[in-house]
């Protein structure tokens, strides 16, 4: 006999638990649609209310001042926006792949770019003093960011152009003089391509 009740009474904890776990569950799953919906969740709040009985209050503390736990709740999405914004953005390393490409450096030069030399790039970017980009085979989408070691101290630079000759994976990296693009010549690379 007492084994069946001590076995009903784990029986029953073992349901109150699971029971408190999936009520856990369905809260967050509310509360995270709620939030990428923009939403506001609406909290319970405290009040306090005077009773006539025998309590005395705490040393030090003659006055209980509550706040809702609304306003609680509100502030701390603002603080993690405020976090959010203030970290530098980093993006998750799969985003980035390594491709092997032959890079050859190039000019808006008629000996570069042929009779339709015009200072105009392939999707219509025109040409400023200081522009950094790639002209890349057609299956890099245009704005999709590399980054070419010795090119733009580094930084990323968009596929902005395309050349006829450009197939596969080869890049030409622009310069704005046709000596610069010369001194760079032909380079084997490891390029780091981040797609759009």
């Amino acid at each position: 006999m007492r084994r069946g009740i001590v076995k009903d009474s784990n029986d029953v904890i073992f349901n109150l638990i699971t029971l408190m776990v999936v009520a856990c569950v369905l809260s967050f799953i509310a509360g995270a649609a709620y939030t990428k919906a923009g939403m506001p969740i609406t909290m319970l709040s405290a009040t306090v209310t005077e009773t006539q009985n025998d309590t005395q209050p705490l040393p030090d503390e003659s006055i209980v001042k509550t706040e809702p736990i609304q306003s609680a709740a509100l502030a701390l999405p603002n603080k993690l926006e405020e976090e959010k914004k203030a970290e530098p953005q980093s993006e998750p390393a799969d985003k980035w792949r390594t491709v092997r490409m032959k890079v050859t450096g190039y000019c808006p030069c008629s000996k570069c770019c042929g009779k339709h030399a015009d200072g105009i790039t392939a999707n219509g970017h025109i040409i400023q003093p200081g522009d950094t980009f790639v002209a890349a085979d057609k299956r890099y989408s245009f704005g999709t960011e590399m980054v070419i070691e010795g090119y733009n101290n580094g930084q990323p630079v968009k596929v902005l152009d395309r050349g006829g000759a450009i197939k596969g994976n080869k890049l030409d990296a622009f310069f704005h003089t046709h000596q610069e693009a010369l001194e760079w010549g032909v380079r084997y690379i490891d390029v780091k391509v981040r797609d759009i």
